[in-house]
């Protein structure tokens, strides 16, 4: 495995071991020594994963503490636009990164708590993988706005939850961060 580059701080794109032959191949996403060798404590307390097809859009989700979360991401079928905003408050609040997450380039994104993640589903049948630091809790579940962040989704019209429409705006978020 190799950090292939900090998108936002303590935010890291992370290229795993893969391994192919005429099988097919075999991807080691997580490796505890790995992380822990580059300062990145993770102990996973629950993991999940989404389908979705072209065009869908989720987010941008995280937890208020003190059930906030690291999330281990990466996209195991299909590929995603993966979208980040970082509300927590210092010299970094509303900086925004993004990259894209496939089958094909296996890459993982290891996301920090105060980190709102998102992302648009570009091909049919994407599937993305979810690992995280603490269990949900439904009472600290929350969101900003997907489009009320100056981030161009390249889509005019995507398939949003009644859910992820009703999120606060950017502007009038307040970071409990």
């Amino acid at each position: 495995m190799r950090l292939l580059e900090e998108l936002l701080p303590g935010c890291w794109l992370i290229e795993p071991k893969v391994f192919r032959d005429v099988r097919g191949e075999f991807v080691k996403t997580i490796q505890e020594s790995f992380l822990l060798e580059n300062g990145l404590n993770f102990k996973i307390r629950e993991e999940f994963y989404s389908s979705s097809r072209s065009g869908v859009l989720r987010g941008m989700h995280f937890q208020r503490p003190p059930h906030d979360h690291i999330k281990f991401v990466t996209c195991v079928s299909g590929e995603v636009l993966d979208v980040l905003v970082d509300i927590r408050k210092g010299n970094s609040y509303g900086r925004i990164a993004s990259t894209k997450l496939s089958a094909e380039n296996a890459h993982c994104i290891y996301i920090p708590s105060g980190i709102a993640h998102g992302f648009l589903a570009i091909s049919d049948d994407s599937l993305m993988l979810y690992k995280t630091s603490s269990e949900y809790s439904h009472s600290h579940d929350d969101g900003i706005h997907w489009n009320s962040f100056s981030f161009d989704w390249g889509i005019v019209k995507p398939i949003v939850s009644n859910r992820d429409e009703s999120h606060s705006s950017f502007l009038s978020f307040q970071t409990p961060f």
